[in-house]
């Protein structure tokens, strides 16, 4: 069946416009131009982009398993106890979801592109909101619990989300309608200035992250004598900052593809070993708060900060409220573009221009 479908041509970087290229990557490029239809197609053939795709399609459903067996194993609706850990799974099925739509999707233009990147960028951000309110509910020392800083935690944690979801969603056109409307970009865009826009990427997802592991990297690297919760879980979490820190390093290094361009373009690239790295992390990181979770429940209810509505649900729907707004904000000079379809690109190589159409 598969021999009758005629799946869609492969590019190299010349033939599609500079807004598509990847550092280092020469060949498996799809139709800038793509259809809803072939990019589903693209799915299964060999592209630069497929193993992007699979690598956080595929780990969405065993993050989804997960949720469903805690809120029917544990009845999370009773247990407000539960809560924390329901959401942070729940953005364990959201942020690899949003990435495989983003890969699939993001051929279809170079609007397209942008949207699809805004709502991975948006996704990626609420994980790190939910990792803030579960390492608020278990995973704070004895020391440094119900104090000062735990109250003050998951608010701060909250508006970092929404620093990283604008920062990040800015380092791609600038800011909407004054930096880019319609068709028009004015001031840099990744087209023009990639670098910068990657270097405001990797501060924006890299600050939330320290922030929110604070706590955690006090507990298993400074913290001595009483009050440390030095126990079992702690290999877990070694394991997991360690893998969270070579996907930091993969994303910014762009190795190893930097190191033989071309070589790596189907398999084995940066990105490839990024999702790999990250999906382990979170693997990881969920063993071990729910190892946290179920070990030091009896002294939390007695000595942590109380879980509420406010501190849990609550805090995440106002993540989910702001950052749709952001996204719309963003989002709205570029679904209000004018069509594009007569500025196709040949099969042919084609030149990207300085001032390019956003929805080319």
């Amino acid at each position: 069946m598969l021999g009758l479908v005629k799946l869609p041509q492969v590019f190299t970087i010349n033939q599609v416009p500079k807004v598509f290229h990847e550092d280092s990557i020469h060949s498996g490029y799809r139709h800038p131009r793509s259809s809803a239809t072939d990019c589903i197609l693209s799915l299964f053939q060999l592209t630069n982009e497929t193993l992007n795709i699979w690598t956080h399609f595929l780990p969405t459903w065993y993050f989804l398993w997960e949720v469903v067996a805690v809120v029917l194993v544990q009845t999370a609706w009773h247990d407000s106890f539960i809560w924390p850990l329901v959401i942070f799974l729940t953005t364990c099925c959201i942020y690899p979801l949003a990435s495989s739509c983003a890969h699939t999707f993001s051929s279809m233009s170079a609007r397209a592109r942008h949207i699809c990147f805004f709502f991975d960028y948006a996704a990626l951000s609420f994980y790190s909101l939910g990792s803030a309110i579960v390492y608020s509910a278990y995973v704070f020392p004895d020391k440094w619990a119900n104090g000062l800083f735990h109250q003050c935690y998951v608010p701060i944690a909250v508006l970092n989300t929404v620093i990283c979801t604008g920062m990040a969603c800015y380092s791609r056109l600038g800011l909407p309608f004054l930096h880019y409307n319609h068709d028009v970009v004015q001031r840099f865009s990744e087209n023009q200035n990639p670098k910068f826009g990657k270097y405001l990427r990797v501060v924006a997802f890299a600050y939330p992250y320290f922030f929110d592991h604070i706590p955690l990297f006090y507990r298993v690297f400074m913290c001595e004598g009483e009050g440390c919760t030095d126990n079992d879980t702690n290999m877990l979490h070694i394991t997991h900052i360690t893998l969270a820190l070579l996907t930091g390093f993969l994303f910014a290094t762009h190795l190893p593809e930097r190191l033989a361009p071309g070589s790596f373009d189907y398999i084995g690239h940066s990105h490839q070993l990024f999702h790999v790295c990250g999906i382990l992390g979170t693997h990881f990181q969920m063993k071990a708060v729910k190892q946290d979770m179920v070990t030091r429940r009896p002294w939390l209810l007695a000595h942590s900060v109380p879980i509420t509505f406010s501190n849990s649900v609550g805090a995440a729907l106002l993540c989910v409220v702001v950052n749709v707004t952001i996204l719309t904000l963003f989002s709205l000079p570029l679904l209000s573009a004018p069509n594009c379809e007569g500025k196709k690109h040949d099969k042919g190589a084609k030149k990207a221009s300085s001032r390019a159409c956003v929805c080319s």
